[in-house]
């Protein structure tokens, strides 16, 4: 049973550090990822309360926003549950747990081991799909100063860890290339599999239509391939 006292309290103190975020990680994003995990939760039997810590907490220290040193070591994450009292032994699950939650850190063979943090992985993953995960992108590459589409520039394919974030998102379209027609494939619960799967093509969609419209047919070959590839990978 979700303790909500203890759930409304972390909640108001990630307010606190997110609530000004116009990047596509303040707190809409995360109340979609709480509210998708716990869905998820109960569909995959994982305890609930970790889940919502989880999901809460996920975004308080992206190396994006905070720099690698908080990322590294979880400082706001450890100080919001110390302030809220969580139990010991779950704040260890839950930091252990987000240090393996995200797409950079996959890249670096990082994925969650528990069943609470594979639903919260999952539940991140898809709300960077769909429409509004096509709104989150485009709003972090206008934070950047980054264009939505640039015909000229294409994506950079298999990427390391090392160079994803330095070679990496030079507009909203070749981000969506480079990362996020990638996570269908990353889902680790049955239930994000199954969620995913319209998300993914409400993507694949929306890119043909752009390069319809764009008449760029260079785009559209090119996603035709890049789709081929990922299909015979499969």
């Amino acid at each position: 049973m979700i303790d909500n006292l203890l759930i409304n309290d972390v909640r108001e103190k990630v307010s606190e550090i997110l609530g000004g975020d116009n990047s596509g990680h303040g707190m809409e994003h995360v109340n979609r990822v709480l509210k998708l995990s716990l869905n998820f939760a109960r569909k995959e039997n994982a305890e609930e309360n970790t889940v919502a810590l989880i999901a809460l907490l996920h975004d308080v220290d992206d190396y994006k926003l905070f720099g690698s040193k908080n990322a590294e070591e979880l400082t706001n994450a450890k100080n919001i549950m110390n302030k809220c009292k969580v139990n010991a032994e779950i704040q260890s699950k839950v930091l252990n747990e987000l240090k393996r939650i995200g797409y950079s850190k996959s890249l670096r063979g990082l994925r969650p081991v528990t069943i609470e943090g594979k639903v919260v992985s999952d539940a991140d993953m898809c709300d960077a799909l769909g429409v509004t995960g096509m709104l989150r992108t485009y709003a972090y590459s206008m934070k950047k100063g980054k264009p939505f589409f640039d015909k000229n520039t294409f994506p950079v394919t298999n990427v390391k860890a090392d160079e994803y974030s330095v070679k990496c998102g030079e507009s909203s379209v070749n981000h969506i290339f480079e990362k996020i027609l990638n996570l269908k494939d990353l889902m680790m619960t049955d239930s994000g599999k199954k969620e995913s799967e319209s998300r993914h093509q409400i993507v694949v969609d929306m890119l043909y239509h752009l390069f319809s419209e764009e008449d760029v047919p260079e785009w559209t070959k090119y996603l035709n391939q890049y789709l081929n590839v990922k299909n015979k990978s499969e």
